[in-house]
């Protein structure tokens, strides 16, 4: 318990530190967040909140891997530190100057793989029950993996767009993989390195809440470094041969982001656009629509977030197919969610061209 304590005073303590100090370079140097039509914020905010965290992260988690584990567990992390890294330092310059999208899938695919190489791979799909696995991925892991990394990269910076949201829906998913590991795992750094993200999020969550409004954002740096960071969590195995979840538990508690971007990259294949084009049909921009505010699209989808967290957890502790039946209900609950909100915005944007084709 006592590292618990310590590493989560530690991490929100620096967090807070970093990046009030980046809010105050920030202003000092001008470094604000560009206005435009896809945005929903005005004035001059600060977007490199991202560097704050993550380097806290970053820092903690490389000490936690050299005091609670094998020296041969260090060695194979060192990598996963560079790659963290890169997310973070390449996204920050992102933000400064936009990557070339080719230049930046090509930096994600180097990050990822520095993660597979090591080893730290998913190897199976779900549990079957106490003792065994449904199915064994075999090669079938490096892909996945490779896929899982690169994609939950881009669909956390793809929700990152009310204040709060991308965070606190983040602080709140690695608080379950910590919980969901405490249970089953015996390797500590596991979940020391769950409580590690939490904490750092709640310290960036002091200065990024709607509490009326943000006072500095993530950024590119800080969505993408994030979405890599909680992709890495589930790798982090329970021994050294075993990613600690099978990739569809994982993936259910990542169930907003992936869902988000599956649709966004749906609506632009049938618009006949570029995968990479913008827009403001992500699920926070339907649920703006709607007419909630930012702290009730975070009340909504932190909602989502623990009803899914906790069916997760129950599906983890019962066994064989009742396991299976759980998980379903929490793939079926979020794939609800997102289609009742994708028709009652259709509704609202009939309504309104009904509208001004009759003031017309």
């Amino acid at each position: 318990m006592i590292y618990f304590l310590i590493v989560s005073f530690t991490s929100v303590a620096l967090s807070v530190a970093s990046v009030a100090f980046m809010l105050h370079l920030s202003h000092k140097r001008a470094w604000y967040d560009h206005v435009n039509e896809r945005k929903i914020h005005s004035g001059e905010i600060p977007r490199l909140g991202g560097i704050g965290f993550g380097l806290a992260f970053i820092i903690i988690a490389t000490f936690i891997s050299f005091f609670t584990r094998q020296m041969d567990f260090t060695i194979r992390f060192l990598p996963c530190v560079i790659a963290l890294f890169i997310s973070l330092v390449f996204g920050v310059l992102d933000d400064f100057r936009p990557l070339v999208p080719r230049n930046k899938l090509l930096l994600q695919f180097v990050a990822a793989l520095l993660v597979i190489i090591p080893g730290f791979t998913f190897e199976r799909i779900i549990f079957l029950d106490s003792s065994g696995f449904l199915s064994n991925l075999g090669w079938l892991s490096y892909p996945i993996t490779f896929l899982w990394l690169v994609g939950l990269t881009n669909a956390v910076n793809l929700i990152d767009g009310v204040d709060g949201l991308a965070g606190g829906l983040s602080a709140l998913i690695a608080l379950s993989f910590a919980v969901i590991f405490f249970s089953f795992t015996e390797t500590i750094s596991v979940e020391l390195f769950c409580i590690c993200l939490f904490g750092v999020l709640l310290g960036f969550l002091v200065f990024n809440a709607p509490l009326p409004r943000a006072k500095i954002f993530m950024g590119d740096g800080g969505s993408q470094f994030l979405g890599f960071a909680l992709a890495l969590l589930p790798l982090l195995g329970e021994d050294e041969t075993r990613a600690a979840l099978p990739v569809l538990y994982a993936a259910a508690l990542l169930a907003i982001p992936i869902f988000d971007t599956i649709a966004a990259v749906w609506r632009r294949i049938r618009d006949h656009r570029r995968i990479d084009s913008p827009d403001t049909f992500h699920v926070h921009h339907k649920l703006l629509n709607l007419g909630f505010g930012a702290r009730g699209v975070n009340a909504i989808l932190y909602s989502l977030q623990i009803v899914l967290s906790v069916l997760v957890f129950i599906s983890i502790q019962v066994n064989g197919w009742r396991s299976l039946a759980i998980l379903g209900i929490a793939y079926f609950v979020a794939i609800t969610f997102f289609a009742i909100i994708h028709f009652l915005n259709r509704r609202i944007i009939a309504a309104a061209r009904k509208s001004t084709i009759t003031v017309k």
